[in-house]
């Protein structure tokens, strides 16, 4: 797991586990599809629109459950959806026509459409701040688990006992994710007030870098499902990869995955969401150029292909996590809910979008897939640090920037040079409040909790150090201390916010005091 066992709460253990089953019983179709078909009397065509449902009901119903349920305790919704999606695939077996299981499928994609955001968005709400980023990856580890266990398990009891049994499966999952989410994931507040309007639910993810980062997932999706949907004729012809050989390949790839996974969630909360993104894209780019080159040397020796697929499934993998925990930089724990749905649904959406451009590629040349995908993958990650960037986060009042290495761990934005403007506008002067140095951010706050005007403060020429201390208008102090280097600045302004009001000091600077403290004056509070 991405926490360390002894450090993990179990509820975090029924949230991976709900999302392992959600996951499985999307993928499970497709080792059964053969015998379903057979036994429903529809081709293998008809059969596969299951799939095509399911990811089209999902893509559609994850963001306007969101709103829905806005009002619903987390726990609650998640509860709520597990037994419907449980009830729904242990029904399989009952039914004989292939509408009837269509109709079992859309119910799946509902419930399921529900437990993924919810598990998602409960795990950011209860995490640590210093800790969001590995736990949203320890409940990744749920979907990577899924591909990597989930549906060969499932398949392997279709096999053995009929494809109605890998529904059952299914539903076994889900009712056990469902007991131990009743006993164990505590309650969370509502997302929304109760007067909150639709308007008010979607203003966070209304946000311009928070539709860049929907736009990124879309993209980065389809790029990576481009080459992954087509892997085994890209590498029929790239290393003359058999069947037997690429299942092996492919636990290879899945084993991988979660090894990015939980990497992500390290990275996240220890260097931010932005870099651990940069760099899970950067390495799946410089994977599929890898795998260009390999192409242009082809056939190319087994065990390369092998360490390659390891290295991209990682890196795609990794991403995930990295793009969770921006979008809870950018909106907050409170449109968690929203922002999680949004993000699944866009998935979907990627994923659909990846399958049909990987088909046109590889028509023309398998060879496209992985230059395509690094292409997709690239531009996107350009888009989302532009957007980030020129955005403030959730919280900042418009007076930070997101730099490359604030997490969702909490560590907040950076304030810019020249934010002390804010503060100090306060001041009534002007010229404080355009300094956006530290000394008018002070002489800002100070003359907003009732001092007298700066000017009046500034003791006549002639004083002695022994008769007063000498003290600098806050004016010039501004003025000198701006050649300060901007960073510095930045980081110091939060300290002489709204916060410090009150305190036993005076907005004028503190200079020729022998023992550098604040001599009572006119306008001193004290």
């Amino acid at each position: 797991m991405s926490v360390p066992f002894r450090q993990t709460p179990v509820w975090l253990y029924a949230l991976t586990l709900a999302a392992f089953a959600v996951q499985t019983d999307d993928f499970i179709i497709i080792g059964v599809l053969p015998d379903l078909a057979h036994d429903l009397h529809v081709s293998e065509g008809a059969a596969g629109q299951l799939v095509t449902v399911y990811s089209l009901v999902y893509a559609l119903a994850a963001p306007a459950w969101a709103l829905l349920l806005a009002r619903i305790d987390r726990k609650r919704a998640l509860c709520g959806a597990l037994v419907v999606f449980t009830a729904t695939n242990l029904a399989v077996p009952l039914v004989t026509a292939f509408p009837a299981l269509m109709a079992l499928r859309v119910s799946a994609a509902l419930a399921a459409a529900v437990v993924l955001p919810a598990a998602l968005a409960a795990a950011t709400a209860a995490a640590p701040p210093d800790r969001r980023g590995r736990y949203l990856a320890t409940v990744m580890t749920g979907l990577t688990g899924a591909v990597l266990i989930g549906v060969p398990t499932g398949t392997y009891i279709g096999d053995a006992a009929g494809w109605q049994a890998t529904f059952v499966f299914a539903g076994a999952l889900g009712a056990v994710a469902l007991l131990l989410a009743l006993v164990t994931v505590p309650r969370t507040p509502t997302a929304a007030e109760p007067a909150a309007g639709a308007r008010e639910l979607l203003r966070p993810v209304l946000q311009r870098a928070v539709l860049v980062v929907l736009l990124v997932t879309v993209v980065t999706v389809a790029g990576n499902l481009a080459f992954q949907t087509y892997l085994a004729p890209f590498l029929a012809d790239l290393a003359s990869v058999t069947s037997k050989q690429l299942a092996v390949l492919l636990v290879l790839a899945g084993a991988g995955g979660l090894v990015g996974t939980r990497l992500a969630g390290r990275i996240v909360d220890r260097y931010g969401s932005m870099r651990a993104l940069v760099a899970a894209g950067g390495l799946f780019c410089v994977g599929m150029a890898a795998f260009c080159a390999l192409w242009l040397a082809r056939p190319v020796p087994l065990v390369a292909v092998a360490a390659l697929l390891m290295c991209w499934s990682a890196a795609a993998w990794a991403v995930p996590p990295a793009i969770q925990a921006l979008m809870v930089d950018r909106v907050g724990p409170e449109g968690a809910t929203q922002a999680m749905a949004l993000h699944s649904s866009s998935a979907y959406v990627g994923a659909a979008i990846g399958g049909g451009l990987g088909g046109a590629l590889v028509v023309v040349d398998p060879g496209l897939l992985p230059a395509v995908a690094a292409v997709l993958v690239g531009l996107a990650l350009g888009a989302v640090r532009w957007a980030v960037r020129s955005a403030p986060t959730a919280g900042s009042g418009g007076a930070g920037v997101l730099r490359e290495g604030v997490s969702g761990a909490g560590c907040g934005a950076e304030a810019e040079f020249g934010a002390g403007a804010e503060s100090g506008a306060e001041a009534g002067s002007g010229s404080e409040a355009g300094a956006g140095s530290e000394a008018g951010a002070r002489a800002g706050a100070k003359a907003g909790a009732g001092s007298e005007a700066a000017g009046a403060q500034t003791p006549s020429a002639t004083a002695t150090e022994s008769a007063s201390p000498t003290v600098t208008p806050p004016k010039q102090e501004a003025g000198r201390r701006s050649t300060v280097e901007p960073d510095a600045a930045a980081r110091r302004v939060p300290e002489s916010g709204s916060a410090q009001r009150g305190a036993p000091e005076s907005g004028v600077a503190r200079q020729g005091a022998p023992d550098g403290a604040i001599r009572p004056g006119r306008g001193d509070p004290r």
